[in-house]
C-alpha cells in the first residue's frame, strides 16, 4: 500500500483546482472595464457635486469600489462554495463612516451595481446603464433653482428694531420667512429665509446701518441647515 502524498494531492481538491477557474483574459477584461466604468462614475460625481467641500478621496473610492466589487463577484460566480463563504464573511463587516451628502449614497450604490452587473457577464447592461444614469445625473442633479434662497442673520437691540428690520426686509426682498428667533437681555437674533428680487445684496449693508441693528449677515442657503 502506497502512503506517499505529493504536494498536488494535498491541495488538489481545494486550491490548485481553483487557479484556472477564471481565465486571465476574463480577469483582465472585467477589471479593465470596471476601471473604465469607475472612472466614468468618478467624473460624473465630480461634475455634479454641489456640496460644501469636495472630497477627491471619495471620488477615488468610487473607482476602487467598482473594481473591488467586480473582482469579488467574478470569484463568487466561478465557485458556488466560495459564494456561500463570501456571504458569511461579508455579513460581519460593518462600516462606520458617515455619509455627509445624500447623493453620495446614490453614487456608492451605482459603483457597486456596476461592478456586480459587469462581473456577472452583462457587459452591455453595465455600460449602457451607466451611460444613461450618468446623463440623468448631469441633467437633473446639479440644476439650480430659479430663485436662490438665502438666510439673513440679524442681531437687533430690542423689539422696535426687530419690527423695523422686518418692515425693511418686506420692502427689499421678494419673500422673507422667519426661521428662528433667539432673545436675551439687550439682544434679539433673527434668522430669516429670504428670496431676492434680483441679485443685489446692497440692502443687507443698509440694514446693518439701521438704528438698533447690531449686525446683519447674509449667507447662501440650500434648505439643509435649518428646519
Amino acid at each position: 500500500m502506497n502512503n506517499t502524498f505529493s504536494f498536488s494531492d494535498v491541495f488538489k481538491s481545494s486550491f490548485l483546482e481553483n487557479i484556472a477557474s477564471v481565465s486571465l483574459l476574463d480577469m483582465a477584461l472585467v477589471l479593465l472595464l470596471a476601471f473604465g466604468l469607475g472612472l466614468f462614475i468618478f467624473l460624473v460625481y465630480k461634475k455634479t457635486y454641489s456640496g460644501v467641500m469636495y472630497s477627491a478621496g471619495f471620488g477615488g473610492t468610487l473607482i476602487a469600489l467598482t473594481m473591488i466589487t467586480a473582482m469579488t463577484i467574478l470569484a463568487v460566480t466561478s465557485n458556488v462554495v466560495l459564494s456561500l463563504g463570501m456571504v458569511g464573511a461579508l455579513s460581519i463587516v460593518r462600516f462606520r463612516t458617515a455619509i455627509k451628502e445624500p447623493m453620495d449614497i446614490a453614487f456608492l450604490f451605482w459603483a457597486i451595481a456596476a461592478g456586480i452587473v459587469l462581473a456577472a457577464g452583462m457587459i452591455p447592461l453595465a455600460v449602457f446603464g451607466s451611460v444613461i444614469i450618468g446623463i440623468v445625473m448631469l441633467l437633473f442633479v446639479n440644476r439650480k433653482a430659479g430663485q436662490n434662497p438665502y438666510i439673513a442673520v440679524i442681531s437687533c437691540r430690542d423689539s422696535a428694531a426687530e419690527q423695523a428690520a422686518k418692515e425693511f426686509l418686506a420692502q427689499h426682498v421678494e419673500k422673507a420667512v422667519i426661521k428662528s428667533k433667539t432673545a436675551q437681555a439687550g439682544q434679539i437674533e433673527l434668522n430669516y429665509e429670504i428670496r431676492l428680487r434680483k441679485e443685489n445684496t446692497d440692502f443687507i449693508t443698509q440694514l446693518s446701518e439701521m438704528d438698533g441693528v447690531h449686525s446683519a449677515v447674509l449667507v447662501s442657503y440650500n434648505g439643509d441647515y435649518l428646519g
